[in-house]
C-alpha cells in the first residue's frame, strides 16, 4: 500500500481575517502555519503533501515552501479553479469564489495515488493530530462500507477570544463513529460558556466538550469518486437557490454518505489545541503560542 498522501486546502482568501493569511509569518524566523502542520506531518510519517491554491497566488506560496518544507518533503501544487466544473455546466457571472472544500480536493484527485489526509493550510493541529490520522491511515481499507476517519477536537479547545465562528458539532455512535456533523456558523464563548446562534439569532448553550470538526480527515480514494458523482447534483440545486455563494462542502457529502449507509467515519479523538487565525487579533495568541512550544522543545527554534 502507497503511503499516505497530506492534502492541504490553501486556496482560500481570509475574507473576515482581511488577506492572504495562509503565507502571514507567524515567528520572528518568518514560519507560517502551515509550516509547523508540515512539521508534525512529517515527524508523523507523511512524505508527500499536495497543496491546493489559486493560479494566482503561486508565486507567493512557492516563496513560502519550497525553500523551506519543500527541501524535506515533496510537494506538488494544484489549483482550484472557480471554471474547473463537469461538462455541461459553467459559473454564472457575478460568481468569484470557488465551490467549496470538495471542490477544492477534487481539484488533486490526479495528485493523490492512495490513502489521504485533508487539512486547512491556515490551521493549527497539533503533533498528536497528524499521528493519530497517519497510523489509521496506514491500515484503512474499504470493505462493505468506505473506511474513513477524522480528528475529533474537543470544542473549547478551538475557539477564540475575539468573535464568533463556524465549528462542525459532531454526534457519535455507540462504536465511537461519526452519526452526523451539525453546522453552527455562530459560535463563541458567551454568558460563561458557550453558545451558538440559530439562523433566528436565538441563542443556545453548547457543551464545551462536545466533539467538534477542524476538517482534519482521513480518505481512502472513494470519497473522490463519490464527491465528483455527487457534483451534479449538487450544482443543479446551487445554480437555483444560491449560484453566487453556495459551497460544496466535505462535512455535508461525508454526512450524506453516513446516513447512505455508504461510509463509516471512526472518530479519533484528541486533546490537542487548535489554533487558527479567523481574525487579525488572533495572530498575537497563535504567534505566543508556538513560541512557548519552541521555549518547551516540541519544536526547534527554526523548523527548516
Amino acid at each position: 500500500m502507497a503511503k499516505p498522501i497530506l492534502v492541504a486546502m490553501a486556496a482560500g482568501m481570509g475574507s473576515r481575517y482581511g488577506g492572504l493569511k495562509q503565507i502571514d509569518p507567524i515567528t520572528g524566523q518568518g514560519e507560517i502555519i502551515i509550516d509547523f502542520s508540515l512539521y508534525d506531518a512529517m515527524m508523523a510519517g507523511f512524505e508527500d503533501v499536495v497543496f491546493i491554491i489559486k493560479k494566482e497566488i503561486e508565486e507567493d506560496v512557492r516563496a513560502r515552501i519550497d525553500e523551506g518544507a519543500g527541501r524535506h518533503l515533496k510537494v506538488t501544487y494544484v489549483f482550484q479553479e472557480l471554471c474547473d466544473l463537469p461538462p455541461g455546466y459553467s459559473a454564472p457571472a457575478g460568481r468569484v469564489k470557488p465551490w467549496g472544500t470538495c471542490h477544492a480536493v477534487l481539484a488533486a484527485k490526479d495528485a493523490i495515488c492512495g490513502n489521504f489526509a485533508v487539512i486547512n493550510a491556515d490551521d493549527y493541529y497539533g503533533a498528536g493530530a497528524f499521528s493519530l490520522i497517519y497510523d489509521e491511515l496506514a491500515k484503512a481499507k474499504d470493505g462493505a462500507v468506505y473506511d474513513y476517519s477524522m480528528v475529533g477536537y474537543r470544542l473549547a479547545n478551538t475557539l477564540t477570544e475575539n468573535g464568533h465562528v463556524s465549528r462542525g458539532v459532531c454526534a457519535l455512535d455507540e462504536s465511537g463513529n461519526l452519526a452526523g456533523v451539525d453546522e453552527r456558523k455562530k459560535i463563541m464563548w458567551k454568558g460563561g460558556g458557550v453558545q451558538f446562534a440559530d439562523d433566528a439569532e436565538e441563542w443556545h448553550d453548547v457543551s464545551a466538550d462536545a466533539t467538534v470538526s477542524m476538517n482534519l480527515w482521513g480518505f481512502t480514494p472513494s470519497i473522490l469518486a463519490e464527491m465528483q458523482a455527487g457534483f451534479p447534483a449538487f450544482l443543479d440545486a446551487a445554480l437555483k437557490t444560491d449560484p453566487l455563494k453556495a459551497e460544496y462542502l466535505l462535512p455535508r457529502k461525508i454526512d450524506e454518505l453516513i446516513h447512505a449507509g455508504k461510509a463509516a467515519v471512526k472518530v479519533l479523538p484528541t486533546d490537542e489545541r487548535w489554533f487558527g487565525i479567523t481574525y487579525k487579533e488572533d495572530k498575537e495568541q497563535v504567534t505566543a503560542s508556538v513560541n512557548a512550544m519552541k521555549d518547551k522543545g516540541l519544536y526547534p527554534e527554526t523548523l527548516w
